[in-house]
């Protein structure tokens, strides 16, 4: 095999003139550039970014589900999480929550379970944060629902 050695002529030559252009960026061609942009399209990224919030969403309604069910307080053993959505992204959730009692002794204002949530929330934000694999948790708002406004297929069920 051959060794192919530059001479010191043939290594100077392209770097020996200075062109009008030299020190300037490099453009890409406009197809580059278009192709460049476009990335994942709009579609896409929607489409992932729902399908990731619906799974979060899901995820935080099981630790919450979970984590009200082992809470000390009278009122928030007996609600359960109906749905939970972004609102308006998903660094904010909206969990409604629901009265699974139906006794009238043991129903309670829907103020007052707000109340209870309200002054829980620091441990309910931090039992979902550990059961959910992100960086920050998402803040918690809550609304109480109507038992009467359940439909099949809107409770949420554990593994």
């Amino acid at each position: 095999m051959k060794w192919f050695h530059a001479s010191k002529e043939d290594g100077r030559a392209p770097f020996a003139e200075i062109a009008a252009d030299d020190g300037q960026a490099l453009e890409l061609s406009p197809r580059r550039r278009a192709r460049r942009s476009q990335g994942r399209g709009p579609d896409l990224q929607n489409r992932a970014n729902d399908r990731k919030a619906c799974q979060l969403c899901r995820q935080v309604a099981l630790a919450l589900d979970e984590a009200l069910a082992d809470c000390g307080d009278d009122v928030l053993q007996n609600l359960r999480v109906l749905s939970v959505v972004p609102f308006p992204d998903a660094s904010r959730l909206l969990a409604t929550v629901m009265s699974i009692d139906d006794r009238p002794e043991k129903t309670f204002a829907s103020r007052s379970v707000l109340d209870h949530l309200e002054k829980a929330a620091g441990h309910l934000r931090c039992e979902v944060a550990s059961a959910v694999t992100r960086r920050r948790a998402p803040v918690l708002v809550y609304q109480v629902g109507d038992p009467r406004s359940l439909t099949i297929g809107t409770q949420i069920t554990s593994r």
